[in-house]
């Protein structure tokens, strides 16, 4: 990993938080691919390439007012990889209930770009995926 790759996906994560996901999309490689599993989401599903992004994040918005990803840390996994430690944090529309997960993200980029995320349970399991 070098300091460009971290630095890359840390402003990355910014125009997320700063912009909304709309300002993401175009830093999504067109080979993106994305795997949520079950214990993970509610529908565990595959999404690829910029619409399947876009996809990911609205099915967000269909009950949530506000969600956030909030990078904690980063961690060193290899050249073009970075493990994410964030908190996800939502709130639910009817509700107004505000609820918050830890997220493990193993972040892989090409050209520039964001080709894939991965998530774990916890830091080492990304990090030993990212050595495997």
């Amino acid at each position: 990993m070098s300091a460009a790759d971290v630095e890359l996906l840390r402003r990355n994560l910014e125009s997320l938080t700063d912009e909304g996901y709309e300002a993401l999309l175009p830093l999504v490689h067109p080979d993106f691919e994305m795997e949520t599993l079950p214990g993970q989401a509610a529908e565990p599903q595959v999404y690829r390439g910029r619409e399947g992004m876009r996809r990911w994040w609205e099915s967000f918005y269909e009950i949530m007012d506000e969600v956030r990803l909030e990078p904690i840390a980063y961690h060193d996994a290899g050249e073009e990889m970075v493990v994410v430690e964030a908190l996800l944090r939502a709130r639910g529309q009817a509700s107004g209930v505000e609820a918050s997960q830890r997220a493990y993200l193993l972040c892989t980029q090409r050209d520039g770009l964001l080709l894939r995320i991965d998530f774990f349970e916890s830091v080492e399991d990304a990090l030993r995926a990212a050595r495997a």
